[in-house]
């Protein structure tokens, strides 16, 4: 007998069952969602908290964390994607999506969190046992443990080009947009490296939550008195959470008497209510409606001034949003679905018309993280002859004397001053007004006419505005 088969074998260990952890499967969840059927963070993750603190497993401890692992990973994707190339032996695209939503959230907790390494690691592969499966769990936990060898500085270091050799895109690995977007947002900002990224930074920090008190129905001293409540900085009638806060929670708020609005957007309704008109000031046009804030804070102003507004929306889901969001105001109104760009009223209707066109949503990525991955530069094309439409449409809509606002959440050139010039070239009957007076207090709005917000300058969306009158 040898020596080998005398020796006892040692028992085999028992089978361990993995540890299920709330928080990092919903987080996972999110992720899926978002991968899989295009949803977004933001309309996804509510609904799954709910669930979670009504079954018992979250307090808001549970609830801020999962938030945290999900928008931190998709606002970080794109880095943390070329941190994870790094580490493994085959091309990106060949790991299977489910799997590497599971690394990028371990990645978000080794690199963009305090949470120790040991333990994001090990909450990790608990996780990948749970939703992918004992074999593949030691691939994450091999990765990870590669991911954790360095900190982000260290990463970045390797996987970024250097600046000097290739600005773009060492802007885009560090800062995690894609490199179009980076070359579109730099050309709309202009100037040199500081500004452009200061604003990539800025599409990476977590946004405040900023309420609006519908004029008439709420004000800012009964927001204010709400915890953690501080003013606004530009809109007089904005009131900032400046801790989180859930305003679903807030009476104004479930009331329909204030809402959840960036002040990036009430400055553009504010200001062109603001725009001295001549003559009737009665018919007010938000043209692109849905889903409903710009249309609840203008038709709460205009009743303020005996006006009535009409929200128009294409989609008939969204206009029902902008119903709700309407109801309860203090004046008369209407909401319709109707096409914008076939519009059911007749020409030189309105004394006010605003024009938030579809666009790219580029100047909302801190809210929409994903959007920026999804988005194309081909979608420009797309969008670029629904937008002179939708503008054609309402500088045919107001009356001579009349104003009309065109609006974009988008800082992209092709989506805001193209626009405007190609229209405007072929209406003599129109001025194109300075809109920075429209705006008092607000600070850096550039050389004009137009006015462009940004998140790094004015802590809003990057919200586009030019006021045209219509001549003649």
């Amino acid at each position: 007998m040898s020596e080998q088969s005398r020796r006892p074998r040692r028992p085999a260990k028992p089978y361990r069952r993995p540890q299920k952890d709330p928080v990092r499967i919903l987080a996972f969840e999110a992720l899926r969602a978002v991968d899989e059927r295009d949803a977004y963070a933001n309309l996804v993750l509510p609904p799954l908290l709910r669930k979670a603190r009504e079954k018992g497993d979250f307090d808001a401890r549970d609830a801020a964390l999962a938030t945290e692992l999900v928008y931190g990973t998709l606002r970080r994707q794109g880095t943390y994607d070329a941190i994870i190339a790094e580490c493994v032996d085959r091309p990106l695209r060949e790991v299977d999506p489910p799997v590497l939503d599971v690394l990028s959230l371990g990645v978000h907790q080794l690199l963009g969190t305090r949470i120790p390494s040991h333990a994001a690691v090990s909450a990790s592969v608990e996780l990948a046992r749970v939703v992918l499966g004992d074999g593949r769990a030691k691939f994450v936990n091999a990765v990870l443990r590669k991911v954790a060898q360095d900190d982000l500085d260290g990463w970045l270091a390797k996987v970024a080009p250097p600046y000097d050799q290739d600005p773009e895109d060492h802007l885009a690995v560090v800062h995690s947009h894609p490199r179009w977007v980076v070359s579109a947002l730099w050309d709309s900002l202009g100037g040199g490296r500081a500004g452009i990224e200061e604003l990539l930074a800025a599409d990476n920090e977590r946004p405040e939550v900023t309420l609006v008190a519908r004029p008439g129905r709420a004000t800012t001293e009964e927001l204010l008195g709400e915890e953690a409540a501080v003013p606004g900085r530009w809109s007089p009638y904005a009131v900032r959470l400046a801790e989180g806060g859930e305003p679903g929670a807030i009476t104004a708020v479930q009331e329909g008497r204030a809402g959840v609005q960036d002040e990036g957007s009430q400055l553009v309704a504010l200001a062109l209510a603001n725009v001295p008109v001549e003559g009737p000031d009665a018919r007010w046009l938000d043209g692109c409606a849905g889903p409903g804030g710009k249309a609840a804070l203008l038709a709460a102003l205009a009743a303020e001034r005996g006006a009535v507004l009409l929200a128009s929306e294409k989609q008939p889901h969204r206009a029902g949003l902008v119903e709700k969001a309407l109801r309860g105001n203090p004046g008369p109104y209407q909401v319709i679905a109707a096409d914008g760009t076939r519009p059911p009223w007749r020409a030189g209707t309105f004394d006010r018309v605003l024009m938030d066109v579809p666009c790219t949503g580029l100047g909302a990525l801190r809210r929409r993280p994903e959007a920026r991955w999804r988005r194309r530069p081909e979608d420009l094309d797309n969008f670029g002859p629904l937008q002179r439409a939708l503008l054609r449409t309402a500088i045919d809509s107001v009356r001579v004397g009349g104003v009309v606002g065109y609006a974009t959440c988008s800082p992209h050139l092709a989506e805001t001053r193209a626009v405007v010039q190609d229209v405007l070239k072929q209406r003599p009957d129109t001025e194109l007004l300075d809109a920075r007076p429209l705006l008092p207090g607000v600070p850096d709005l550039g050389e004009g006419p137009d006015v462009q917000l940004w998140p790094h300058v004015h802590g809003t969306d990057a919200m586009y505005l030019a006021v045209i009158r219509r001549t003649g």
